[in-house]
């Protein structure tokens, strides 16, 4: 049993798929960790997901909501959900459970051997993708990926999986300096985590694709790449307080 986790799991109208995802983590982190916490952001959500998961936490140990009116974007979302953790590790989960819970022990393996973050991945060689996304969609993946080492840095494969573990301390001291409150967020708290000399380790995991993405392939791509200027700005004029 290890010590104690807080998984932060971002949702926006994710009223008809976060039912069985929260199930699915309360039944292994009551397996594998002696204390946790799952910490369900609602980031302005329009349906009934606060409803779900309010009325989900008085039968499952753990959950706790976070819920405002406004939706802020995935960035600020987790953000609010780090902020507000007190695990000695700190996991960052998507709604759609797109990768299985299980996959935490291949990243649980390096923080043991002394990294500070280590990151899923689907862009390595070994990543096993179960479901494909689209072409259109996987082909926005690598131009993104592209413009990532380009204007931020390079090295790693896929910055926008969303299942990433942190070392607690390291999380709260990198989500305190973020700024990026879309999907770029992601590339943001990877380009700080090399500045403050944290130690990264990117693991291929498995994956399957989500038909529901809330990724908008009209206006998101060109926010995104908007958002990887900003970080560049951010920091080159000194608004990062590492």
């Amino acid at each position: 049993m290890k010590s104690s986790v807080s998984v932060i799991v971002p949702a926006y109208n994710e009223e008809s798929r976060i039912l069985p995802t929260l199930e699915r983590l309360c039944e292994y982190l009551k397996s594998h960790f002696r204390e946790f916490e799952i910490i369900v952001v609602d980031d302005g959500s329009t349906d009934d997901t606060a409803s779900v998961v309010k009325a989900l936490s008085l039968e499952l140990e753990g959950l706790k909501l976070i819920r405002y009116e406004k939706n802020m974007g995935k960035g600020h979302a987790v953000k609010k959900g780090v902020l507000s953790s007190g695990g000695a590790l700190v996991l960052m989960c998507d709604a759609d459970l797109s990768t299985p819970i299980e996959e935490l022990e291949k990243l649980l393996t390096f923080l043991e051997g002394g990294f500070d973050i280590a990151i899923g991945s689907r862009g390595l060689r070994e990543s096993d993708i179960i479901v494909r996304q689209p072409w259109y969609r996987e082909g926005m993946g690598k131009i993104f990926n592209m413009f990532v080492r380009t204007l931020v840095f390079g090295g790693i494969k896929d910055t926008q999986c969303g299942f990433k573990l942190f070392r607690g301390d390291a999380a709260r001291s990198l989500f305190a300096n973020s700024l990026i409150n879309g999907f770029s967020f992601d590339v943001e708290i990877l380009f700080l985590a090399r500045k403050a000399g944290y130690r990264i380790k990117e693991e291929p995991v498995k994956w399957l694709n989500s038909p529901n993405s809330k990724v908008r392939l009209i206006t998101d791509p060109a926010k995104m790449f908007l958002e990887l200027l900003k970080i560049r700005i951010n920091w080159l004029t000194g608004r990062y307080n590492l």
